[in-house]
């Protein structure tokens, strides 16, 4: 079939590059977000979805809205059988959906209907489930609410971010999305409609969401770190200034901490919360790069009684 692939960031490349590698199929065009500041210059630059295809020698289609007339008129031309998509990050309207013939079909990183939405993955790992996946459906205008062609499943692990469960699923994911489009060219495919029970949302996760509540157990307080990793970033406030947690473990034989205390010995930063202590190992005061937690708190000189959050008296 004749593809036209849709996709902006890192994670949507193995997809991508999984459909260029197939010989049943051929990518004819891939459409991304426009190029962005990026770095301390804040010059253009293109997606890692538009860099892989310019790689590949592949025409790269960039309309700043999708409802755009003259990207909507390229897409008639081109004709494709079926657009694959991976996290293009703009909504697309019925005039664009009715082109190819085999319609939009979504690489979406959680089991639907669960999680339909932004941010599927984080809030997988921020609400502690042990197994989520990916699945692919056709796009219609309701938010991931499409038939589902297919699913993979994949464990929550203990330590996972939010990031190390994205890169697994990303892979996994490619596998999927390529089987489906194979399944939909030889009619071995049929979309089965979600059902009505089980609908959950994943809405974008703000750096509001992500700033720390100490007073919650120490379990919640290591699914929102994990969760938040790499992005937003979990934080909390030190002396009145954002304090990001990159990494803290739980540390349940400490429970002598009330909510927000901090504990400082020579190796290892200790923080109460509404159940035991978790530690913090990774840390990134406002301006800084991200350092080992104990070397943290020996340059602040932490003193007795100081706190993390808001309200304390560390903020």
């Amino acid at each position: 079939m004749k593809l036209v692939f849709a996709g902006t960031p890192e994670v949507a490349v193995p997809a991508l590059d999984a459909l260029i590698a197939s010989d049943r199929h051929e990518v004819a065009a891939v459409v991304t977000r426009p190029d962005a500041p990026a770095g301390r210059g804040r010059r253009l630059v293109a997606s890692p979805v538009a860099q892989r295809a310019e790689e590949a020698g592949i025409e790269v289609l960039k309309p700043r809205r999708p409802k755009d007339e003259d990207f909507l008129n390229r897409l008639r031309e081109i004709a494709p059988d079926c657009c694959p998509v991976v996290a293009y990050g703009a909504l697309l309207p019925k005039v664009a959906l009715d082109i190819p013939a085999h319609g939009w079909v979504n690489l979406h990183f959680s089991l639907l209907p669960a999680w339909r939405g932004a941010a599927p993955v984080q809030h997988a790992v921020m609400a502690g489930d042990e197994i989520t996946g990916a699945a692919t459906f056709r796009i219609e205008e309701g938010l991931d609410s499409g038939p589902v062609f297919g699913t993979v499943t994949e464990e929550v692990r203990a330590t996972d971010t939010s990031g190390d469960l994205l890169t697994r699923l990303a892979f996994a994911g490619a596998g999927l999305l390529a089987a489906t489009v194979d399944g939909i060219e030889d009619g071995s495919l049929q979309a089965v409609p979600q059902p009505a029970d089980g609908v959950t949302l994943a809405p974008k996760i703000t750096v509001e969401d992500a700033e720390i509540d100490w007073r919650a157990p120490a379990m919640r307080v290591d699914r929102v770190v994990r969760g938040c990793t790499p992005a937003p970033g979990a934080w909390t406030v030190f002396r009145e200034e954002r304090l990001k947690i990159v990494q803290a473990l739980p540390a349940p034989d400490h429970t002598d901490l009330t909510p927000g205390e901090l504990s400082v010995g020579k190796n290892h930063v200790h923080v109460g919360t509404g159940s035991h202590a978790v530690e913090l190992v990774w840390v990134q005061a406002q301006g800084k790069k991200p350092m080992r937690a104990a070397d943290w708190a020996r340059g602040v000189r932490i003193g007795a009684g100081e706190r993390v959050g808001q309200g304390g008296s560390g903020g």
